[in-house]
C-alpha cells in the first residue's frame, strides 16, 4: 500500500525531504537552548557574571531565530508536499477511474468513489503532512533530549527512559482497538454519500411522493452511523490524553524530589535541574506528538487501502498490442456468443447468440424486461467482453480495434440518457468536440430536436442544468440522439430512446435516419412494435436467446411471442411489457 500511495509522491520528492530537515535543523535550535541556559544559570546567574548573560542570552535568541525560521520553512514545504501530493492521488484515481469498464465500474459504488476522491484523499493528506513534519520533529526531539539529559545526569535521565516504556505500551494498546473502529467508519462514509447523492438526484420525486420527512430519517441514520462509530474510536483514543499527563507530572515530580535531594548531595547543580525539567518537556510532549501522529496514521490506513484498491483496480477491457484504427463498414456478427455479468454465474446473461446484420440495415430489437436486450448491444461497442464466442464489427473481432476507434464508430444513446450542465451546443459537442453550428443544428434536425430548441430563449445557447433537469425526457432522448449522429457513426444504437417521444415524432425521426443516414447500420430497442415494425429486420429476445429474427411480416406469421405483442399492442393495450421496468 505504502508502495502504491508513494508513487504519487512524484514532483514533490524535493519538499517531501527538504520539510524533514528543515524540523531536524528546528530541534537542534531547540535542545541547545535548555544546555545554554543551565550554563548561563551556573556561570552566569550564580557568580553574577553578568557579561556571561549577556552573551549567552545573544546566542539564545540567534538559535531561537534559526528554530523559528526552520520551522516557518518546514511548515511551506510540508504544505506543499502534502497538498500536491493529494492532488496526485486525486488525479490518479480520477484518470484511472476514465479507464475502467463497464464491469471494473460495478465493483464500486458511486458514493464509494466519491467517499475516496475526497475524504479519504483528505485523510492521506492530513498524515503524509503529519509524517513529514511531526514523525520526523518527534523522535529526533525525544533522543537529542534524552542524550542531552544522560549528558548532564543518567540517574536522573532514567526516570524519562521508564516513562518512554511505559508510554509506548501504553500507545500501542490504544491504537490496537481503535484501529477496528476507524476501519469501519470510512463505509459509513460511503452509506452516507449514497443517501444524499440519491436524494439530491431524486430531489423531484422525493417531493412528489411527500418523502422529505423520510429521506431526512435515512440521513439521520446514515449520519448517527458515522457519529456512533467516531464516538467508539474516540472514546478509546481519550485515554491518551489522561495517560500521558499522569506520566508527564509524575516524571516532573520524580525529577524535582531526585534532584533536589542531589543537589542538596553536591551531585547536581541547579542548572542542570533546570534544563533536565526543560528536557522532561520536550521528551514528553515529543511522546504526545507522536501518539497525534499515530492516530492520524490509524485512520489514513483505512483511507490508504480504499484508495489503493481503485488506483490498483486494473480494466478489464485494453487495447490489443496492435489495434486496427479503420472500422470498415457497420456490418455486425455475432458467432456463438455467450455472455456473463459474473464470470462463476451458472446461468448466462446471453447464450450461444448467432446473429449476421448487413451493413447500413436498420435492425429493430424487441423483447420483455430482462431479456438481455441491452447486453446484447453493449457487446458490439465492447463495453462488456464476451465470455465466450466472438463478435465481429466490419469485419473484424471487436478485441482487435483501438477501443477510442471502434467506440467513436459505434454511437450508443443508452437506455439513461444523460446530459451535462452547460449549453446545448456544448452537450451536443460531446459527439464531435470540432463541430461547426451548422453541423449541430443538421444533427437536431434528423433528430427532430431543432424544432423545440429555436422556441427556446436563447436557441441553442440555452443551459442544461446538471443531468437535464430542465428539460423533457422526450428532449433530452432527441438531443442525446442527436448527440451521437455527430458522431457521424457506421453503427447507430438506440437503446428504447424514443420511448419518451410521440409517435409522430418518433415516425419523423426513422424516416430522417432512412434518408439521412442510409449507410449506417441501425439498431432500435423499443417497446413499441411501431418504432420498428418497418425496419429491414427484427430481433425478438427471450430470456438471453434470440428467439426469432426476420421482417415484420415474417415474424407474424412464424414467431408466437412477436405475433402475441402485436395484437396486444394493436388491440389497446400500448406496451409491450405491462409491467414496465428496464433491461
Amino acid at each position: 500500500m505504502v508502495k502504491t500511495l508513494l508513487k504519487h509522491v512524484k514532483e514533490f520528492k524535493k519538499d517531501s525531504l527538504m520539510t524533514p530537515m528543515f524540523m531536524v535543523l528546528e530541534v537542534l535550535m531547540e535542545t541547545l537552548v535548555p544546555f545554554l541556559m543551565a550554563s548561563m544559570i551556573d556561570n552566569g546567574v550564580e557568580v553574577g557574571n553578568q557579561e556571561y548573560i549577556f552573551k549567552l542570552a545573544a546566542v539564545m535568541v540567534v538559535l531561537a531565530v534559526i528554530g523559528l525560521w526552520a520551522g516557518i520553512m518546514g511548515g511551506k514545504h510540508g504544505a506543499k508536499a502534502s497538498t500536491g501530493f493529494a492532488r496526485n492521488l486525486r488525479e490518479a484515481m480520477y484518470n484511472n477511474i476514465q479507464t475502467f469498464s463497464f464491469s471494473n465500474i460495478d465493483k464500486f459504488s458511486t458514493a464509494g468513489l466519491v467517499t475516496r476522491l475526497t475524504t479519504d484523499v483528505t485523510n492521506i493528506q492530513n498524515s503524509y503532512q503529519m509524517i513529514l513534519r511531526m514523525c520526523v520533529r518527534a523522535p529526533i526531539n525525544l533522543i537529542c533530549a534524552m542524550i542531552m539529559a544522560f549528558i548532564i545526569n543518567a540517574k536522573v535521565a532514567s526516570i524519562y527512559l521508564v516513562a518512554v516504556v511505559v508510554l509506548a505500551c501504553f500507545l500501542g494498546l490504544i491504537i490496537k482497538f481503535a484501529m477496528k473502529h476507524f476501519k469501519q467508519v470510512f463505509k459509513k462514509y460511503d452509506d452516507l454519500n449514497a443517501s444524499v447523492q440519491e436524494n439530491i438526484t431524486a430531489q423531484r420525486v422525493v417531493k412528489a411522493f411527500v418523502r422529505e420527512d423520510y429521506e431526512i430519517d435515512r440521513f439521520h441514520k446514515a449520519s448517527g452511523n458515522i457519529y456512533n462509530m467516531f464516538v467508539k474510536a474516540e472514546s478509546i483514543l481519550a485515554f491518551n490524553s489522561p495517560i500521558m499527563q499522569f506520566t508527564v507530572y509524575t516524571c516532573i515530580l520524580l525529577i524535582s524530589w531526585v534532584g533536589a535531594n542531589m543537589i542538596v548531595g553536591g551531585e547536581l547543580t541547579k542548572g542542570d535541574l533546570t534544563s533536565l525539567l526543560a528536557y522532561c518537556m520536550n521528551i514528553l510532549m515529543s511522546l504526545m506528538m507522536l501518539s497525534m501522529v499515530f492516530v492520524m496514521i490509524t485512520m489514513s490506513i483505512a483511507s490508504g487501502e480504499r484508495i489503493c484498491e481503485v488506483l490498483n483496480e486494473t480494466p478489464d477491457i485494453v487495447n490489443p498490442e496492435k489495434p486496427e484504427y479503420e472500422v470498415k463498414d457497420g456490418s455486425i456478427r455475432f458467432e456463438n456468443v455467450t455472455f456473463r455479468y459474473n464470470k462463476n454465474s451458472e446461468r448466462p446473461v446471453l447464450d450461444k447468440i448467432n446473429l449476421e446484420i448487413k451493413s447500413g440495415e436498420t435492425i429493430g430489437i424487441i423483447g420483455g424486461t430482462g431479456s438481455s436486450k441491452t447486453s446484447l448491444i453493449n457487446l458490439i461497442s465492447r463495453l462488456y467482453d464476451v465470455s465466450e464466442g466472438t463478435v465481429y464489427v466490419g469485419g473484424k473481432d471487436v478485441r482487435e480495434y483501438d477501443l477510442e476507434t471502434l467506440r467513436n464508430k459505434v454511437a450508443v444513446v443508452l437506455q439513461k440518457n444523460v446530459l451535462f450542465s452547460g449549453t446545448i451546443m456544448e452537450n451536443l459537442r460531446w459527439g464531435d468536440e470540432n463541430a461547426t453550428e451548422e453541423d449541430c443544428i443538421r444533427v437536431c434536425k434528423q433528430a427532430c430536436a431543432d424544432e423545440f430548441i429555436q422556441r427556446m430563449p436563447d436557441g441553442y445557447n440555452t443551459h442544461i442544468e446538471q443531468g437535464g433537469s430542465n428539460v423533457s425526457g422526450g428532449q433530452k432522448q432527441r438531443l442525446c440522439i442527436a448527440r451521437a449522429l455527430l458522431k457521424n457513426p457506421k453503427i447507430l444504437i438506440l437503446d428504447d430512446s424514443t420511448s419518451a417521444v410521440d409517435t409522430a415524432t418518433d415516425a419523423k425521426i426513422r424516416n430522417a435516419f432512412a434518408t439521412q443516414i442510409p449507410d449506417t447500420t441501425k439498431l432500435i430497442i423499443a417497446q413499441r412494435i411501431s418504432s420498428i415494425q418497418d425496419a429491414d429486420r427484427i430481433i425478438v429476445m427471450e430470456n438471453g436467446c434470440v428467439d426469432g429474427f426476420g421482417t415484420h411480416e415474417e415474424l407474424l406469421e412464424n414467431n408466437a411471442i412477436y405475433r402475441e405483442v402485436y395484437e396486444a399492442q394493436t388491440g389497446g393495450s400500448g406496451d409491450f411489457d405491462e409491467n414496465g421496468g428496464e433491461d
